[in-house]
């Protein structure tokens, strides 16, 4: 048996030592980097499961804690790429207000698995008790150099009989909250996380829906599947349900056909996409910004809906005369509606890749019409309902003090 020289011996072993010692650090590294990347991204891609390449990282799902509770969320990421929004001529039950198709540009997002929960709507809704115990103990005062993180609480329900009517189980769909609630909200969740949330341009929604199809509905263009993945009128017995037990979309997304219809960024028009034209045109030009209070964007249909108010490219406005005929007040709220349409109404949480400039985030958070401001400051300040406070990561603490 030939032997090596010692020499030879002693340079190999140190070889593979070296490279032990560089896969090591090299794995730290990647550890490290993996713990500074916020929530959702990954530097190498898992094994299995969805995930997605970007420049930033690899974005897969991910599931959250609202800070200070037990209660998760679960965020899907979605690719970039270019879709048609709308619904092409000839498609069947295809509405005017659907077309002409135009050629949108779409950046990576997160979208909720699911859609909002009264278990996490519920925590949202506690802080018009928890807002006015801090305001009274002085812990957080409001000043000009934290008023931007100012969100307001919606008041109590006039009337809980009809938001809960159809149950207000802890899985089943929030719904009667207003555009501007769904707002404020997506504001409080991002003050206690410090990652950027909003609603969902129409455009993301539809492009998130689709999931890479071209057919009226996700899975194929045969209504008679509906049951398999939709609640809606013909299966509902008018009802909401528990979100996720209907089958996904091809992204693993849960009920964006049905159940409840879900709130977008956009003001109604139906004309938009005319006056649009064809594209290509980028996401954020696509966004039509409100400029009044009614009508607003829903998207999806609901449980009350047939099966073709439900196709991908379906649309919705709200209205004013359908949607707060029975509210008492005046100013009627700001933050929930009190007829039968709104039943069916509750809204997905949308977490861009890339987080726009600090100074535009009041635009996807805020009142966007001087009178919703104006009713939400008369009912906290003079009504003594609703309330306002501030939405940072102190809250869970000061929340805690207060109980």
């Amino acid at each position: 048996m030939k032997l090596l020289p010692t020499w030879r011996v002693s340079f190999a072993r140190s070889h593979w030592l070296l490279v032990v010692v560089i896969a090591a650090l090299a794995l730290l590294r990647t550890e490290a980097r993996a713990e500074d990347l916020p929530p959702g991204l990954v530097p190498t891609a898992p094994p299995s499961g969805r995930s997605v390449q970007t420049a930033a990282g690899i974005m897969v799902p991910y599931s959250a804690t609202i800070p200070g509770t037990e209660i998760r969320f679960e965020m899907q990421p979605v690719p970039g790429g270019k879709f048609r929004l709308g619904s092409p001529a000839g498609e069947a039950k295809r509405s005017s207000d659907e077309g002409p198709q135009v050629e949108i540009e779409i950046e990576p997002f997160w979208i909720g698995t699911y859609e909002v929960t009264w278990a996490e709507y519920k925590t949202y809704m506690s802080l018009n008790d928890a807002f006015r115990k801090i305001a009274a103990a002085n812990l957080k005062p409001i000043t000009p150099t934290n008023s931007a993180l100012v969100v307001t609480a919606p008041s109590k329900l006039y009337d809980s009989g009809f938001t809960f009517q159809l149950g207000e189980a802890p899985r089943q769909p929030a719904v009667t909250m207003s555009q501007f609630a769904a707002r404020q909200y997506t504001k409080w969740l991002s003050g206690l996380t410090t990652q950027f949330y909003r609603l969902p341009s129409e455009a993301e929604w539809e492009y998130a829906c689709r999931a890479g199809t071209t057919t009226p509905y996700s899975f194929g263009d045969d209504p008679k599947q509906l049951d398999e993945y939709a609640w809606h009128f013909g299966n509902s017995n008018e009802l909401t349900h528990p979100v996720g037990q209907k089958k996904p979309n091809p992204w693993g997304l849960f009920d964006m056909h049905g159940n409840v219809s879900e709130w977008t960024l956009d003001e109604y028009a139906p004309e938009h996409y005319q006056q649009l034209g064809a594209g290509p045109h980028p996401v954020a030009k696509s966004i039509l910004w409100p400029t009044k209070i009614f009508p607003r964007v829903v998207r999806g249909g609901c449980w009350d809906d047939d099966a073709d108010r439900l196709r991908s490219a379906a649309r919705r406005g709200s209205h004013d005369d359908d949607w707060r005929a029975e509210d008492p007040n005046i100013p009627k709220s700001p933050w929930w509606f009190t007829s039968q349409p709104a039943l069916g109404v509750g809204f997905r949480l949308v977490r861009p890749l890339v987080v726009p400039a600090k100074g535009l985030h009041a635009r996807y958070w805020d009142a966007d019409v001087e009178s919703i401001q104006r009713d939400a400051d008369r009912r906290i300040d003079h009504d003594g309902r609703g309330a306002r406070g501030i939405a940072d990561p102190e809250l869970p603490e000061l929340l805690r003090k207060v109980r």
